[in-house]
């Protein structure tokens, strides 16, 4: 079938060296870039991470230092990446928790900006946990009626997601055909920062999510504790983290300096 779109959808996944979003690096970058009138291009990045590939990552994606050795940095691509994603809806499988606050904290260190607040985000992976709660290689045969071939290949990984995206749409007689709502479906916590380290609670308000203030509102933690934001910027947080924890402190600056 053919997804309700008004403007292209980049279908996604990454390899990297590791899971810590602010040490680690991507090493692979595929997409599928799907255009409202159905058209699909592809495109993959094998990138130069600058540190050796730690055997256990090898192990699982296969790449090895020597495929990558003589490949562009991500500082290198992320302008073309940046231009790649730009004006596009961006959908992957666990993207909301890992692929995506790993490539914009790739661009932060990069220099490029990169605001994933201007973009609907569909997880494939949430929407299969909420209707079936398995992992990739069942959501393919589940969906798809085939067994996935060229697991953590991230081409692979993109374009099979790509597919069982459209087969939850077709299946799903209550899962709206429109970015914006599997977007919204694609959400377990009402985050407002990547990470969900600050949340949405019940009323709106924007809390922290984790720590001593957990369920606080941030611009009453930030007025009663100043020195608090200054641990968290300088702390291992991720950048987009920090990014929004500036943004609410500023927009609450005469409520801080009471």
């Amino acid at each position: 079938m053919q997804l309700n779109l008004q403007r292209p959808l980049i279908v996604f996944d990454i390899e990297t060296t590791g899971l810590n979003i602010t040490q680690d690096h991507i090493i692979e970058l595929s997409y599928v870039k799907v255009y409202p009138d159905g058209r699909e291009t592809e495109k993959r990045y094998l990138i130069n991470p600058g540190v050796p590939i730690p055997p256990e990552s090898t192990e699982v994606h296969k790449i090895t230092d020597a495929m990558v050795a003589g490949q562009p940095s991500f500082k290198d691509l992320a302008h073309q990446i940046a231009q790649d994603f730009a004006n596009c809806d961006i959908a992957g499988f666990n993207s909301n928790h890992f692929d995506i606050p790993m490539l914009t904290e790739e661009m932060n260190k990069a220099g490029v900006d990169f605001d994933p607040s201007r973009v609907n985000f569909i997880d494939v992976q949430t929407i299969y946990h909420k209707k079936e709660k398995r992992d990739l290689e069942a959501a393919c045969l589940f969906y798809c009626g085939h067994p996935m071939e060229n697991h953590h290949s991230s081409m692979a990984d993109a374009k099979t997601t790509l597919e069982v995206l459209k087969a939850q749409v077709e299946k799903y007689d209550d899962l709206e055909n429109n970015v914006a709502a599997l977007a919204k479906f694609s959400r377990y916590n009402r985050n407002v920062d990547l990470a969900g380290r600050i949340i949405y609670d019940d009323n709106g308000v924007e809390v922290f999510n984790f720590g001593k203030y957990k369920g606080k509102p941030v611009k009453e933690v930030l007025a009663k504790d100043p020195g608090y934001y200054g641990w968290i910027m300088n702390g291992d947080f991720a950048a987009n983290t920090k990014q929004v924890l500036s943004r609410i402190r500023l927009a609450s600056a005469p409520l801080t300096q009471k």
